[in-house]
């Protein structure tokens, strides 16, 4: 009797674990000097909180490119990317697909546009570098492999004239390029990123940094190549020095796979929108994510999301409606 007491009690407690075990969620992010992981920490933390069976994980990655292949394999279930880099992957253009060196991924869903990441040309006080074409012949940091900073920064030269050969090209993350800036190891750097980004406020604290400006006329061109830019001004004193900037921006999609369960996603998507002071509280570039946006998304919403949207009377076009 005893020993069937003991096995009962085993079965209990097994049942009872397996009640409250929490699966886990991985964020997929980008570099810690940027805002993604910040951001993503915050999701995680509603995910924690208000996403019933569910905890998040927040992994650190070298962002877009190699968010979108972790999304699709089923690497990761939640990832922050750009809409270039996500619109890219849907449709198999670009590097995606036949004439690229990365498959097309078609089985991406974003859940919202979360907000924009602002194209920044990093530059120091006496580097000479004033425009775009002085980028010519210069040490150039064109983002981290795989990042989506790379993706933009080839679309902006390519756009305006400027080939990699133009350029000596380093590929560093945020926070090698701003200490690559500091110790004058290169003169120039690209990054795309929500403002404030980390990485660039500790350079501006050590170094006079400057942002290159983009023309109207050179936004122009990056639009015609690629419709996911907008045009972005820099304000004056967001960083230390810095005066109003011209330049360009890309959303940010928050995306997941087709394959999530429409439950989880229209659940995530209620908690994320419910509970966005969180993640405002972390970052202030949350202050972008609202439900309006989401309309717009280059790419479909997972089912899930559109359920969400339309519950709260947004709108959602057919065309973001494939499942």
């Amino acid at each position: 009797m005893q020993h069937l007491a003991r096995i009962a009690m085993l079965v209990a407690a097994a049942c009872f674990g397996a009640a409250f075990a929490q699966q886990t969620l991985s964020i997929a992010t980008g570099g810690t000097g940027g805002v993604y992981y910040p951001v993503g920490g915050g999701y995680a933390q509603i995910i924690d909180q208000f996403v019933d069976g569910y905890s998040g994980s927040v992994e650190v990655t070298n962002a877009s490119v190699e968010n979108v292949a972790f999304i699709s394999r089923g690497d990761s279930d939640i990832a922050l990317v750009l809409a270039d880099t996500a619109l890219a992957a849907y449709e198999g253009t670009g590097r995606f697909g036949a004439d690229g060196d990365l498959p097309q991924l078609a089985n991406l869903r974003a859940i919202t546009i979360a907000y924009t990441n602002a194209v920044h040309i990093l530059t120091v006080e006496g580097s000479g570098i004033e425009s775009l074409a002085d980028l010519v012949g210069k040490r150039v940091s064109v983002g981290a492999p795989g990042s989506g900073t790379e993706v933009s920064a080839e679309t902006i030269l390519n756009a305006n004239g400027i080939t990699y050969d133009d350029i000596d090209v380093q590929r560093l993350s945020v926070n090698e390029t701003a200490d690559a800036l500091r110790d004058g190891a290169i003169d120039a750097g690209f990054w795309s990123g929500g403002v404030p980004t980390g990485g660039v406020l500790s350079l501006a604290e050590t170094r006079q940094i400057r942002i290159v400006p983009i023309t109207s006329a050179e936004a122009a061109n990056v639009i015609a190549a690629d419709s996911t830019f907008i045009e972005y001004t820099f304000a004056a004193g967001v960083y230390r020095g810095i005066e109003a900037t011209p330049s360009v921006g890309t959303p940010n999609l928050i995306i997941v796979a087709s394959e999530m369960p429409e439950e989880l996603a229209y659940e995530f998507t209620k908690a994320l929108f419910e509970n966005i002071g969180i993640v405002r509280a972390i970052h202030p570039s949350a202050n972008e994510t609202v439900p309006e946006l989401a309309a717009a998304s280059p790419i479909p919403l997972h089912a899930g999301a559109a359920r969400y949207f339309e519950e709260v009377g947004i709108a959602i076009p057919d065309a973001l409606k494939v499942d």
